[in-house]
């Protein structure tokens, strides 16, 4: 008759903590409770392909704020601040070939991207979650490079998503 006892306070604190959210004390998918909001800022751009700067910028928008539960904010109201840089671009490496009389196409292409970012908590004033030399890839077939680059930032935002999450 006491073990059912205990099974049953057992369960009820648990149910109590489950209501509360005691159990699940953060927000945002990973991110402490006082993150609700975020600034994403454009990354720095090093490389030589000025439209990065604005794809990269809205991917990494729309994935904290979908994908974390965060609402976009003004830099200086905002919780948290998401940073960066682009510091590579390979828009054309070969992966395959395919010889045809007499000389060899290339039939898979792959870009790479390479980034610094940093998710900083502006309360606390520290990073939540930072990676240097973030490197993510696409692969396409000539000519749609573009493809490969929407892959490429697919993986770039799962990566930031699941960074941020990990840390807690």
């Amino acid at each position: 008759m006491r073990s059912g006892g205990f099974a049953r306070s057992a369960l009820a604190l648990a149910l109590v903590g489950l209501s509360s959210g005691c159990l699940y004390g953060f927000r945002g998918g990973g991110l402490p409770g006082h993150i609700r909001s975020v600034a994403v800022l454009p990354f720095d751009n090093r490389t030589g392909e000025p439209a990065l700067t604005q794809e990269v910028y809205e991917a990494v928008r729309e994935a904290v704020e979908r994908r974390l539960g965060l609402r976009s904010a003004p830099e200086a109201d905002a919780d948290a601040v998401v940073r960066g840089e682009i510091v590579r671009y390979e828009p054309d490496f070969p992966l395959s070939y395919q010889a045809d009389q007499g000389r060899v196409n290339v039939t898979r292409r792959r870009v790479q991207i390479t980034v610094n970012v940093e998710i900083t908590d502006q309360r606390l004033g520290r990073a939540l979650w930072r990676q240097s030399g973030l490197s993510v890839d696409g692969e396409y077939q000539p000519p749609q490079e573009a493809e490969g680059r929407r892959t490429a930032l697919q993986k770039l935002v799962t990566s930031v998503v699941e960074g941020a999450q990990s840390q807690w």
